[in-house]
């Protein structure tokens, strides 16, 4: 497959293909976006602001290209407050609370995928101990009640063999 190509637009209509290692300085990569700004049938603008717009748009993408020197690289050890407390948010046997917005759930693991989390990643997340449920107990006892009824669990019962057939006809 190889490297990845970026389609890059230009005025008026032409096209380029670069890869996605060509480095491409702020000057250029600031250029090609108002280019692509101004292109726009929906851009009204006068030619006195197109220069400040170049400008703002430099600074933006080598704001961007360049760390700032004063802050520090931020590390994923973000502080996080739960919405309400792990004992308020299993209080009631119909819904588990969540954490993250307060908010009662039958389950919570489509809610926590709609945040990017696991479940592992939210117990860890709020310091919650590894046999936390994710689903509201009257929830799963209405679930297991209902396959239990169509069948799901149980063995399947073995053949009659011929000899048993034969013992209880007679």
């Amino acid at each position: 497959m190889g490297v990845p190509r970026l389609r890059i637009l230009g005025y008026p209509h032409k096209c380029e293909y670069r890869t996605m290692t060509d480095e491409l300085n702020p000057i250029e990569l600031a250029t090609e976006l108002t280019i692509a700004w101004l292109s726009n049938p929906n851009t009204r603008t006068s030619a006195e602001d197109v220069p400040a717009f170049l400008q703002s748009m430099h600074d933006a993408v080598a704001g961007l290209a360049t760390p700032a020197a004063g802050e520090p690289e931020q590390t994923d050890t973000q502080e996080y407050t739960p919405a309400v407390t792990a004992r308020k948010s299993l209080a009631s046997r119909d819904h588990i609370i969540s954490l993250i917005d307060g908010k009662p759930y039958k389950t919570l693991r489509r809610h926590l995928a709609t945040h990017g989390l696991t479940p592992d990643d939210y117990r860890q997340r709020y310091g919650l101990k590894a046999d936390y449920p994710m689903v509201a107990p009257a929830y799963s006892e209405s679930r297991s009640s209902m396959a239990k009824t169509i069948g799901l669990g149980r063995k399947r019962a073995a053949p009659a063999t011929d000899a048993q057939a034969d013992t209880d006809a007679e």
